[in-house]
C-alpha cells in the first residue's frame, strides 16, 4: 500500500496568534487561509515538505459539537491536553534557544527521556503541546 499523511488537524483560537507562531516561530509557510461563517482556517506547512500540511481549525467548526462538548474541549486546549504535533529537528539545543527567545510558552526543556529520544515541548498560542524531537 503507499500511503502517506497528507494534512492533520490541530484547533486554535486565534488565527493571527497561531499564524504568528507557525509561520513566524517554526518558520512554516502559509499555504491557505480560508473564512467561513466568521470562522477562519489556515492550512501552513513546512516549507520543505509541500505535500504535509497542517490544518489549524476554528474546535467549533463540526456543528455536531454540542455546548457542553465545546466547552469541554476549550478546557482540555487551555490546559494542554486535547492535541499534541510531535515535529523533529537534528539540532534541538539550537531550535530550544529560538522558542526561548520568541517568549513562546516552554513546557519543558530539552530532556533525554528515559524511552530513547531527546525532546522538548512548547504550547502553541491555543494551548497545544507541540513537542520536538530530536532526530539525526
Amino acid at each position: 500500500m503507499d500511503i502517506s499523511i497528507h494534512s492533520a488537524f490541530l484547533p486554535h483560537e486565534d488565527p493571527e496568534a497561531s499564524l504568528a507562531f507557525y509561520r513566524d516561530v517554526l518558520g512554516f509557510e502559509l499555504r491557505n487561509d480560508v473564512g467561513y461563517n466568521g470562522m477562519r482556517w489556515l492550512t501552513v506547512g513546512h516549507p520543505d515538505q509541500p505535500g504535509t500540511s497542517l490544518v489549524l481549525h476554528p474546535p467549533a467548526a463540526d456543528p455536531g459539537i454540542t455546548d457542553d462538548e465545546r466547552r469541554t474541549i476549550a478546557d482540555m486546549m487551555a490546559k494542554g491536553t486535547y492535541a499534541i504535533l510531535v515535529l523533529a529537528t537534528p539540532d534541538l539545543d539550537a531550535t530550544f534557544e529560538k522558542l526561548a527567545a520568541s517568549e513562546v510558552e516552554i513546557v519543558q526543556e530539552p530532556t533525554n527521556q528515559p524511552y530513547g529520544i531527546r525532546d522538548c515541548a512548547v504550547r502553541d498560542p491555543a494551548g497545544n503541546m507541540v513537542r520536538i524531537n530530536e532526530v539525526h
